[in-house]
């Protein structure tokens, strides 16, 4: 679970993704979530999400050797969405992706359109920083299998909305792994 922007205050404590870690848990999924570079207690320094893939990199190959032959689930919320899903898609042991917040307005996702792995993306319908025309018209164009949910009323930080999101993630936990 990749958290959002290190420099805008982002750790592994945000609530985001925490919901999205214990709901992932609550299916029985091992989740890690983990400081990038220069976050929290992490060494290192902010890297503009080069150094951060690196650090996606390290989390999936601790994974990979604490659950060796389990598929991978990656999420990330905002900048880690950003970050974590380009490393996700790349990734043979990532075998599905989950984006939360996507930060369209000011990085490009374009990578995502050659993800065939089975996508979620969970999107504020008020988020100031990824605008729901921009993700539909993105969403639009990735291949399938692929699931878009706007979450009505809530801001890019999903505020008062968590549950949700925590609804959003299970029905598609329990579609996909039942």
């Amino acid at each position: 679970m990749c958290h959002p922007h290190p420099l805008y205050g982002g750790t592994l404590h945000n609530k985001v993704a925490f919901q999205a870690a214990k709901t992932l848990h609550r299916f029985g999924i091992p989740v890690l979530r983990f400081n990038f570079r220069g976050a929290g207690l992490s060494e290192g320094a902010h890297d503009n999400g080069r150094g951060e893939r690196d650090d996606v990199r390290a989390a999936l190959d601790f994974l990979a050797r604490e659950f060796p032959g389990l598929p991978i689930l990656l999420a990330g919320f905002s900048f880690g969405a950003w970050v974590g899903l380009r490393v996700g898609c790349e990734d043979a042991r990532v075998a599905e992706v989950v984006g939360l917040g996507l930060p369209v307005n000011s990085t490009s996702l374009d990578y995502l359109r050659a993800c065939t792995k089975p996508k979620l993306f969970i999107q504020a319908g008020d988020d100031q920083y990824g605008a729901r025309e921009k993700v539909e018209a993105l969403v639009a164009e990735l291949p399938e299998p692929k699931r878009l949910v706007v979450i009505e009323g809530a801001d890019h930080f999903f505020g008062g909305k968590l549950g949700e999101v925590d609804a959003a993630l299970r029905a598609w936990i329990a579609e996909r792994h039942s």
